[in-house]
C-alpha cells in the first residue's frame, strides 16, 4: 500500500467513526417531546410522574408489579442529563429518564397515542406538563 492509499484508508476510517459517533450521540438524546401541552415519548404516549417518588433522590419508588402497570421511560446506556432531564438508576440497575428530578413512566392501559387514562390515577399519578 502506498502513502496515498494509506491516507485514503485512514480518512475513510475517520469518516466512518464520525458517523458512528453522530449516530450514538443522536440515540442518547432525550426521547421526549411536548404534544397537546403534555410530555410524550417518541410514539406519542403520555408520560407520567408518581407522587411517591422524591424529586432529586435519584431513585424510583415504582418497581416490581408497579413497573409492570407503569413502565419506566428507560434511558439508553449512553444517555446524558440535559436541561430539566436527568437520569435515575432503578433498583435493577437500569437507567430511567427523570424530569425536574422526578422519574418518568408510561401507563400500560394507555392503548393509543395521546391517551391519558392514568392522569389522576389513585390521586398519585399525573401527566407531565412542561
Amino acid at each position: 500500500m502506498n502513502q496515498r492509499q494509506s491516507m485514503s484508508a485512514v480518512l475513510t476510517s475517520l469518516v466512518a467513526a464520525a458517523g458512528l459517533f453522530a449516530a450514538a450521540a443522536a440515540h442518547a438524546e432525550v426521547p421526549l417531546k411536548t404534544a397537546d401541552g403534555v410530555l410524550v415519548d417518541a410514539q406519542n404516549r403520555t408520560v407520567y410522574t408518581f407522587d411517591n417518588d422524591v424529586a432529586g433522590s435519584g431513585k424510583s419508588a415504582c418497581n416490581g408489579g408497579c413497573a409492570t402497570a407503569w413502565p419506566p421511560v428507560m434511558a439508553d446506556g449512553g444517555a446524558k442529563a440535559e436541561g430539566n432531564y436527568s437520569i435515575v438508576t432503578r433498583d435493577d440497575g437500569m437507567k430511567q429518564w427523570a424530569y425536574k428530578g422526578k422519574p418518568l413512566y408510561l401507563f400500560a392501559k394507555d392503548a393509543a397515542a395521546g391517551d391519558k387514562k392514568g392522569d389522576g390515577f389513585k390521586d398519585v399519578w399525573h401527566v407531565v406538563k412542561p
